[in-house]
């Protein structure tokens, strides 16, 4: 399966550079994996997301917690990349 790599917004202050599965769930409930997930300020400062207080690397959150979704730039997908391959 093809890797999914989108700009997610969850506020103003906080885009993420991720993989994203969309999963099955009962409504209200988590529906969305986040793998990966980098806290993304410009393709120079991205730092994994939520790194200083966990080891994890994937994150169930709601789609509802989502603000917009976006498809990135190639430069941005490939430093991702760099960072996480």
């Amino acid at each position: 399966m093809e890797k999914v790599i989108k700009c997610i917004l969850l506020d103003v202050d906080n885009v993420l550079i991720t993989e994203i599965i969309e999963m099955d769930a009962d409504i209200g409930e988590p529906n969305c994996k986040l793998i990966n997930p980098y806290l993304f300020n410009s393709v120079d400062d991205m730092k994994p997301w939520k790194g200083d207080v966990t080891n994890q690397t994937e994150f169930m959150i709601r789609a509802d917690d989502i603000l917009t979704i976006v498809d990135p730039t190639g430069t941005v997908v490939d430093k991702y990349l760099e960072l996480t391959t």
